[in-house]
């Protein structure tokens, strides 16, 4: 229910229904809307209101309301757009968050809509006209930032520069940028982006572009040009020791209850532990936390109350004599950002699915009434690599690793830690990934050396590899389907367990031929399934329903008792979100990039990427890391930080990937360009590069020449690499004998770890009728009928390339789920595939091939914003 009791706004019409940035400005008193040529043009005498909507993986819309203040806007334009921000907000049902953005202080989520960077423009905006500048203006801009950047004209004098920061010196023929000796690779990366901007944007994309460093003096041209328009070289004063390395004291947090008056009544500080019980819905609230504010409203607030609220709280700041730049954040009951929640003690954990818990009450109404419905998969999980490459698996025992048979290698006890190598065909070359499986009633010592020996062996392939940890009960469903089949017992065969369990008189239930055992069965389909030990079972298998048990099952197992109804849960993932993390002298911090893009994978930095279900740690290679088990210590620091107080387990999956190397189910969650990967330099060498329109120098990536399917490339039966379907034997790991490898041995052993069997690969629906093997050795030919149209929809690639024209389209109409006329035949997992490519051009605003070019969950969420998932 709207809180608006009057009529909308009518520039807010039809607000926030589509994903991307709306945006307008305060013109005569009055909000129009700025047109997509002019966004990211700001006026320093006007004031904005932007909104940005994001599809969630939920299938719900997030809103997020920023309002922009020029620092010469004039007072009543912006009393205005903070109202409106306010109404607004109350369009959208009170589910967004607001911001206050004062020029020069943006936040970084705010200057992540507008890469590589705002410039305001002096004057005020107009919706009759342009600006236009009649002489050019050489201006001097100082950058400040590594991911986002904050960009301020300072004065054109040699008293502007300082050796922290990083300069840009705009003249009619020449740019110049000048980097302080005290400034970040990163930063000065960043500040050529800009660069690139102002050529593209004030040039005409033709310019002089000369770098210049602090404190070299070369007999450079372009060094004493840019001296020369500052009438003549000076040494730049060094900054005081005072002001050097200051430790500021973390400011204390107050909350504070703001009244009908609106004063502020002070109840409660962080030192007090702030609880989510001290807020009421019927309530509007401060939260003082030094340089940012929150501004907290009930849900049973009025709007005259919250715009009460908000003004009072701008009038105490001001009569403070608070910065202009104090970030304030608005806040409705139940959308609370992350780093509001980080401040209350035991924030309750809250995981709501409406989509989910939708689809399943309306799927009960229709049954209700007789109707047969078909439940399609929860997720629809596809596996982002090759599931038929080959398999090894370890067994640590001390400091020595035990290779598993293949026959046996499916078959892990909780009491131990394993090893799991898995080579399996990438695009180009043959990819390694390796697992530390830790048993959950395995020892420290065991997990230890489990990751220490995973270690080793990635550092033998110089980089080559990704590697995990993974946590028993944790696995993530790629884990299971590499094994396909997976059982887990009780126990171990581990020295040190038994040394364990010996020690604290624990009885041993490790599985043995005399014993028996019950199991309780999980898998999302044939190729992923796993039994997991729990209990000892009946002696002869029998088929037994739920609540209809015979008293020999229950006395079987030790009696009848209250047992787990529900079923087995893995975490599902979330939007993702990306961190540089860094670590010194133990302390650790951790920084949000948003709406990030693969060129925010600097080859200086050593990223997070926060999936909630797993985690990644990325390293760039000119990160500051030893080793990848350094590196995983990080991830594990970032789980204890949980940063977005989403409840992170401890045990949660960490990825670690090194750049040039990143494998398919990392890359899904970007639009990537692998050549960026390959590029030589630190990332302000490899922009210079660019921005001088020099050939890139690449680096090779240092993994095995052999393609994965090159064995069947030219063998006597190349047709198999068509066949419809491959038969299990196809898919048999290579078999490797059982062999202890001593820790101190391991690179001896290793030209025979990594001997594998090349897997096979496969086109599926493919027309012609390959050859199988039979069990004897023999060849039997199979037929393979054309496929359907349903069949057809499959036939799509999703790589790039342009979906196949033998498709017949239907009207969006008819596609849509919630269709009155709904089409039948088709693939309804892949509806839009059926869309017309001019309609499928209105309805997602770009091209079919686009459209597969980005990562599949960001896929899922246009086709679920349309009514097409």
């Amino acid at each position: 229910m709207s809180l608006l009791t009057g009529a909308v706004e009518a520039a807010f019409q039809g607000a926030g229904a589509k994903t991307g940035l709306e945006i307008w400005c305060v013109d005569n008193l009055q909000l129009v809307p700025v047109p997509k040529s002019s966004h990211g043009k700001f006026f320093s005498g006007s004031a904005y209101i932007i909104l940005n909507t994001v599809l969630l993986k939920s299938g719900l819309h997030q809103h997020d309301i920023h309002y922009w203040l020029g620092n010469d806007a004039k007072e009543a334009d912006s009393a205005l757009v903070s109202e409106k921000a306010l109404e607004l907000d109350a369009v959208l049902e009170s589910h967004a968050v607001q911001y206050r953005e004062a020029q020069g202080q943006e936040t970084e989520k705010f200057l992540s809509y507008f890469k590589p960077c705002i410039i305001p423009i002096e004057g005020v905006f107009s919706s009759g006209g342009q600006f236009n500048s009649e002489t050019y203006q050489v201006s001097l801009l100082a950058c400040k930032g590594d991911h986002v950047v904050h960009v301020k004209e300072v004065p054109f004098s040699r008293s502007s520069l300082n050796h922290n920061d990083v300069f840009i010196l705009d003249t009619a023929s020449k740019i110049f940028l000048f980097s302080g000796c005290n400034s970040s690779t990163q930063e000065r990366a960043k500040a050529l982006e800009v660069v690139q901007y102002i050529t593209e944007n004030k040039h005409n994309g033709k310019c002089d572009v000369a770098t210049i460093e602090d404190g070299k003096f070369v007999a450079d041209p372009d060094v004493g040009e840019f001296w020369s328009l500052f009438g003549g070289y000076a040494p730049i004063p060094r900054d005081l020791p005072s002001t050097i390395q200051k430790h500021s004291e973390i400011p204390s947090v107050y909350l504070f209850w703001i009244s009908a008056q609106g004063k502020l009544c002070q109840i409660g500080t962080d030192s007090d532990l702030l609880k989510k019980e001290m807020l009421n819905a019927d309530k509007c609230y401060m939260l003082d936390c030094g340089t940012e504010i929150f501004v907290w409203m009930g849900r049973s607030t009025t709007i005259t109350e919250r715009k009460k609220s908000i003004s009072s709280i701008e009038d105490i700041l001001s009569s403070q004599g608070r910065s202009k730049g104090t970030h304030i954040t608005f806040l409705t009951g139940g959308s609370e950002t992350a780093a509001f929640r980080s401040y209350f003690d035991g924030w309750p954990q809250t995981v709501e699915n409406l989509y989910e818990e939708g689809r399943e009450k309306v799927a009960a109404i229709f049954k209700h009434h007789g109707y047969d419905v078909k439940e399609l998969p929860d997720e629809d999980w596809q596996p982002y690599i090759n599931c038929s490459g080959t398999l090894k698996v370890w067994r640590v025992n001390g400091s020595e690793l035990y290779l598993i048979p293949t026959a046996e290698q499916n078959k892990l006890f909780t009491g131990d830690c394993y090893i799991v190598q898995y080579i399996y065909p990438g695009d180009e070359k043959d990819e390694l990934l390796f697992y530390a499986w830790l048993g959950c009633n395995s020892v420290t010592e065991d997990r230890v050396e489990a990751i220490s020996h995973m270690n080793a062996m990635v550092d033998s392939t110089k980089g080559a590899a990704v590697m995990a940890q993974v946590i028993e009960g944790e696995e993530p469903i790629q884990f299971y389907s590499i094994f396909e089949t997976l059982i887990v017992f009780k126990g171990g065969m581990s020295s040190r367990y038994k040394c364990f369990i010996s020690e604290k008189a624990i009885t041993d239930e490790t599985f043995g031929e005399q014993k028996v055992a019950l199991f309780r069965i999980q898998g999302s389909g044939p190729n992923s399934m796993q039994a997991i030990q729990v209990d000892p079972p009946t002696w002869q298998p029998v088929s037994v329903r739920e609540g209809s048990e015979p008293d020999v099952f229950w006395n079987a197992i030790g009696g009848k008792a209250e047992y787990p109804r529900e079923k087995e849960t893995k975490r599902y993932e979330k939007d993702p979100h990306l961190f540089t993390c860094t670590s010194t002298q133990g302390d650790f911090k951790v920084k949000e990039i948003f709406n990030f893009n693969q060129d925010d994978l600097t080859t200086e930095d050593i990223l997070v990427l926060d999936c909630y279900s797993e985690i990644y740690v990325w390293i760039g290679r000119h990160a500051n890391v030893r080793s990848k088990q350094e590196a995983l210590t990080l991830g594990m620091k970032f789980l204890e930080t949980d940063i977005l107080v989403e409840g992170l387990s401890l045990e949660t999956p960490i990825y670690v990937v090194s750049e040039g190397y990143e494998p398919s189910f990392f890359t899904r969650f970007f639009v990537w360009d692998s050549s960026k990967t390959r590029m030589h330099g630190n990332s302000f060498e490899r922009k210079l590069a660019i921005l001088k329109g020099q050939k890139q120098k690449m680096e090779s990536p240092q993994r095995s020449s052999r393609k994965a399917n090159d064995t069947y490339s030219s063998g006597s039966h190349p047709e198999r690499s068509q066949s419809k379907t491959v038969s299990s034997e196809r898919l048999r790991r290579s078999v490797s004998p059982a062999t202890p490898v001593s820790g101190s041995n391991f690179e001896a052993a290793r030209n025979n770890q990594f001997s594998s069997t090349t897997p096979i690969a496969r086109e599926l629906f493919s027309t012609t009728s390959p050859d199988h093997d039979t069990a004897d050795g023999s060849l039997v030919s199979v037929e393979v009928e054309e496929p359907s149209s349903m069949e057809k929809a499959s036939l799509m690639k999703v790589d790039g390339t342009e979906v196949g024209e033998e498709l017949e389209s239907f009207p969006y109409e008819q596609l849509k789920v919630t269709s009155n006329n709904p089409v039948t035949d088709i693939d309804v997992t892949k509806r839009e595939a059926y869309l017309s490519h001019e309609e499928f051009q209105e309805k997602f605003g770009m091209t079919k091939k686009a459209f597969y070019v980005l990562p599949k969950w960001k896929q899922d969420k246009q086709k679920k914003s349309l009514h097409l998932f």
